[in-house]
């Protein structure tokens, strides 16, 4: 889904700060956890929340790019990879290990990132039902068709009623 859906469904800073802490006080009951990986960009926000909440002080990131032009996910690329010590926990698993991201869209991200820590547990605190099957843990499923402006993404603008987005 492109940011020229007419469902847009844009998050203020105080939202993501309440949506992130919903999404530790639900991960409280399915820790510990030794460390988090947080899927770069998206999921490092969350994860110092989460973090901080949890009280988890050994925080990594793995680095993926795919939407490549912010307006369409394209094709998946590592750019850093997760630290050996951190991919060793569980026996080499990702047991003990928290992997959070801000968005699970079509769940390819989270895929990739499973298939380096098989057995972490996954959150997001956004889910789309194309995605939603690859995480364990989530706050807020949105339909498909839905582009999410995340408060990091987006300037003060005016923004027009619903009803005038969609005659049209």
């Amino acid at each position: 889904m492109s940011p020229t859906s007419p469902k847009a469904f844009p998050v203020s800073w105080d939202q993501f700060h309440r949506d992130a802490r919903a999404l530790a006080w639900r991960l409280a009951a399915a820790g510990p956890f030794e460390a988090i990986v947080c899927i770069t960009r998206g999921g490092l926000v969350p994860a110092a929340i989460v973090a901080r909440e949890l009280d988890v002080r050994l925080i990594e990131s793995v680095c993926i790019a795919s939407y490549h032009d912010y307006k369409s996910q394209g094709e998946l690329m590592v750019l850093k990879d997760i630290a050996p010590s951190i991919k060793a926990l569980g026996d080499g698993s990702g047991k003990g290990v928290l992997v959070v991201d801000d968005l699970t869209d079509t769940g390819k991200t989270a895929k990739m990132v499973r298939d380096m820590l098989p057995n972490a547990h996954f959150a997001t605190v956004y889910a789309k039902p194309a995605g939603r099957p690859v995480v364990d843990t989530f706050v807020t499923e949105v339909s498909q068709d839905t582009w999410i402006y995340f408060p990091w993404d987006m300037g003060l603008a005016y923004q027009a009623p619903i009803r005038e987005g969609s005659a049209g």
